[in-house]
């Protein structure tokens, strides 16, 4: 059964992050016809350029697309879904079809230059074992390269992936390659995604006090009738939709022990006008790729090609930070570090750039010298690493889309299909799954929330590095 009375009934989303950008690209396909997309970002003028002003973690350089997914098959099976929808966006793009003001037809969003996953171990992970065994189920074995495998790398190499097989030196590591992956340019992504909900008939208000969330309006009691913005503006809705990516667990307070906000640090290297790095670094020549990725607090790295500007991003989640604040309520909850708190966002914990360091000494020496900053990009971990997708208990008309953990961004083109099937009382894998839930007594849980101020991971006891003008600084760590 429906949450809404009929399709014309007013909807609020807030936040035009993936999990915004998403549902609200999925109602107007399913028929409604009055949906309404709020967010403190103007992303109408900043195209959610981190480098314009935006701080968000939809707002970004460029993100993973993987569909390895070890056991759990059925994020594999969306993986796949969403790279074919990826494809389609491109093709979009291509033809004419969608094309946001500033774009051209030359443009892509999804580039397929594989994902190396590397292991310090001596053999592959179990991990990517399950990854194998999958994908051969799904008749995709033959785009997993083994890199210890003659005929896979022959393979690849006949395939036109010899490139990211000898981007990176593996040697004394053990390494897979996913051909059918890549990454995409995440701020022109979401750039294209909310060009094509508005094209559809969603209404987006972006930017400044008209689109900034203030507060729930309630019409008695337990139900929610609406938001008000922080220019007084009341917004009528019979659903609101909090997708508000890292605020959403300090807003929807129902959220304690189930999500929780943490960052991950970024550097980013600006190659110099060097012919042979400008080719080294392209990506048409290197990989996307991850390090040691489950490997906790001396692992946890990825990275990229360049863009088209020479930036090339490696990413940090071994350790994930949280900023524990006392609320209203008494209770500390982990809430962003961004441009508009008072803390600094170009810096990051010493652990994380000491990791960063290490990695790029051994195996990508070349970045050293290059000028390079940094900053920290907040995520939303639930307790399981599973998306929350599902009505607020105790409170009618609130629905919460978030607990993307660090993964959700490559659904974009499709997770808002299972949003909507959420609200229409449908019921699948996916529904069920991210379904509002606790954590089982005595359960171990992927990701540890709620530690408060007294968790080693909270920014209070981090020492922070700041690598602007040169990585001199990093090299001295």
């Amino acid at each position: 059964m429906s949450a809404l009375s009929n399709k014309s009934s007013p909807i609020v989303i807030v936040g035009a992050g993936i999990f915004g950008l998403s549902t609200a690209i999925h109602l107007v396909k399913r028929g409604y016809t009055n949906v309404k997309l709020l967010d403190k970002q103007a992303y109408h003028q900043s195209q959610y350029s981190h480098d314009r002003g935006c701080d968000a973690a939809s707002a970004d350089i460029n993100k993973i697309i993987r569909a390895a997914y070890g056991h759990e098959i059925w994020y594999q099976e969306l993986a796949l879904d969403a790279i074919s929808k990826w494809r389609q966006w491109n093709d979009e793009i291509k033809e004419g079809t969608t094309v946001p003001p500033n774009f051209s037809r030359d443009d892509a969003l999804f580039v397929n230059n594989g994902t190396l996953t590397i292991t310090s171990d001596s053999s592959l992970p179990q991990f990517e074992k399950d990854t194998m065994q999958n994908m051969a189920k799904a008749g995709l074995r033959d785009t997993q390269i083994d890199l210890s495998n003659a005929d896979d790398v022959a393979r690849a190499k006949a395939e036109g992936f010899g490139f990211a097989l000898d981007a990176i030196d593996v040697k004394n590591h053990a390494a897979i390659l996913d051909t059918q992956s890549g990454f995409v340019y995440a701020d022109k992504a979401c750039y294209f995604a909310l060009h094509k909900a508005e094209t559809l008939g969603v209404q987006a208000i972006l930017g400044g006090p008209e689109g900034t969330f203030s507060n729930f309006i309630r019409d008695g009691g337990s139900r929610i009738s609406g938001v008000r913005t922080a220019d007084g503006v009341s917004h009528a809705a019979e659903l609101t939709i909090m997708a508000c990516g890292g605020w959403t667990p300090s807003i929807v307070t129902q959220l304690d022990n189930l999500c929780e906000t943490t960052a991950g640090s970024v550097a980013i290297f600006q190659l110099p006008q060097d012919k042979a790095l400008w080719e080294r670094f392209s990506p048409s020549n290197f990989p996307t790729w991850s390090y040691n990725i489950r490997h906790g607090r001396q692992g946890g790295l990825y990275g990229f090609a360049r863009d088209s500007r020479g930036a090339v991003k490696i990413g940090y989640r071994g350790t994930k930070f949280t900023n524990p604040q006392t609320q209203p309520d008494g209770i500390a909850r982990s809430v962003p570090v961004t441009r508009w708190t008072q803390q600094s966002i170009h810096q990051i914990p010493v652990t994380a750039a000491r990791v960063i360091k290490s990695f790029v000494k051994e195996f990508l020496p070349e970045l050293l010298p290059c000028e390079s900053n940094t900053r920290l990009c907040w995520y939303t971990d639930s307790y399981d690493n599973q998306f929350v997708v599902d009505f607020v208990p105790g409170e009618q008309g609130l629905m919460v889309a978030t607990g993307g953990s660090g993964h959700g961004f490559k659904f974009l083109p499709n997770l808002g299909e299972h949003v909507v099937d959420r609200i229409e009382g449908r019921q699948n894998d996916y529904v069920k799954r991210w379904a509002w839930r606790s954590i089982s007594e005595g359960a171990k849980p992927y990701n540890s929330l709620m530690e408060g101020t007294s968790s080693d991971r909270s920014l209070q006891y981090q020492a922070l590095a700041m690598v602007g003008g040169s990585t001199k600084q990093l090299s001295r760590l």
